[in-house]
This record gives structure tokens, C-alpha cells and sequence, in this order.
């Protein structure tokens, strides 16, 4: 079993953010808006690739997810039990935006 948020590879045709809603709407089956991108940064573990963090909200008359595409459940949690369920390291920098977002201070 693996855990993941919904995300994906960004196409040459369309903007950063329209790659990442179009991701999470083919994967969760929710609209999202872009509100920021807040970090970026290379996994130690794997220099290879890039992540970039953004923070979204749920947005359109379905806010109910829906597992598709090789997702076998959705599951909401709280922002700062991330750490339960990643398998990767998490930059300080994400862990202090999710203590904010839980807190209610973004």
C-alpha cells in the first residue's frame, strides 16, 4: 500500500496550475483553484525529481472526492498528520505552512 496526494506531470500545452487541477480532477474527481504555489524542492532521497507544493481549494458543486484512476480510496486528514503518511521526508518549510493551515492562520 502507498499513500500520495493526487498530482502528476505537467503537459507542455497547459499552464502549471491547469496541469494540476486537471490532475486532481481526473484522480479525485474534484474541482480545484489554485491559490499559491508555496514551495519547491528536489527529495533527498530521490534528486531526480522535482516537487512543487501548492495549496488549493476545493471549489464547484462536487466536493465529494471519488477514488478514480489507480486510486483506490481518498481519505481527508487533518494538515499536520501528513507525516503519518508519507513514506518521503518533509521539508520544515511544508510542515510549518500545514501547522498555519490547521491553525487557521492561511
Amino acid at each position: 500500500m502507498s499513500w500520495s496526494f493526487p498530482g502528476g506531470r505537467p503537459t507542455y500545452k497547459h499552464s502549471l496550475s491547469m496541469s494540476l487541477r486537471m490532475e486532481i480532477k481526473k484522480k479525485t474527481n474534484l474541482d480545484v483553484n489554485v491559490v499559491d504555489c508555496f514551495f519547491a524542492r528536489t527529495l533527498p532521497e530521490r534528486p531526480e525529481f522535482l516537487q512543487i507544493y501548492y495549496f488549493c481549494e476545493v471549489t464547484g458543486e462536487s466536493k465529494k472526492p471519488k477514488a478514480m484512476e489507480k486510486f483506490k480510496e481518498i481519505k481527508w486528514i487533518k494538515p499536520t498528520e501528513v507525516e503519518k503518511h508519507f513514506t518521503t521526508s518533509i521539508d520544515p518549510v511544508v510542515m510549518e505552512f500545514l501547522g498555519a493551515l490547521e491553525k487557521g492562520e492561511i
